[in-house]
């Protein structure tokens, strides 16, 4: 039985490099997440001359909203990564391995991901704000829905925090004040 018992944790174990193929997947994303940031580009300094201040002003918003998602990627992609599937020892020595690979935890993972949901959320509205009087601009449902959803994102973060602080107290022995 023990035998039996061996062998199922150990094909728990190594079922998680099932997650791995989803990093690669996410890696993929990068690369596409960079020919739309190239568009966005193109479209941005080909109409420079004659776009309008709004115009570039989202474009600009635009390639922040990307930057933003990609970096999001990466630090999901590194940590996650490194906290269920395997360690990255090979890089610990490397000269451009990032501080944090390997310092965050679950906890800080969702805490990074709520915020960069509610920076990206922000940006989208901006945009959104910036387009109103144009063409393109969402109907006020729309952005009734927008803002709902922003601030939706805003009380789950701050929500989330003061959660993870709590329960962070109450280990530490330490009561907030």
């Amino acid at each position: 039985m023990k035998h039996i018992e061996s062998f199922f944790e150990h094909f728990l174990f190594t079922s998680r490099w099932l997650l791995a193929p989803i990093y690669l997947a996410l890696v993929i994303a990068l690369g596409v997440l960079l020919v739309k940031a190239a568009k966005v580009l193109w479209i941005l300094t080909t109409g420079a001359l004659t776009a309008s201040e709004d115009d570039i002003i989202i474009g600009v918003l635009s390639l922040v909203d990307i930057s933003l998602i990609m970096n999001l990627l990466i630090i999901i992609i590194f940590s996650g990564y490194e906290t269920f599937v395997s360690k990255m020892e090979d890089l610990h020595g490397h000269a451009d391995r990032p501080d944090w690979m390997g310092h965050i935890g679950f906890s800080d993972l969702k805490l990074k991901l709520i915020g960069s949901i509610v920076a990206i959320s922000g940006i989208d509205l901006l945009k959104s704000f910036m387009a109103l009087g144009t063409s393109y601009a969402p109907t006020t449902e729309e952005m009734a829905w927008m803002v709902g959803i922003h601030l939706t994102f805003v009380l789950s973060g701050v929500l989330y925090a003061l959660t993870d602080r709590l329960s962070h107290s109450v280990k530490s022995g330490n009561h907030p004040r």
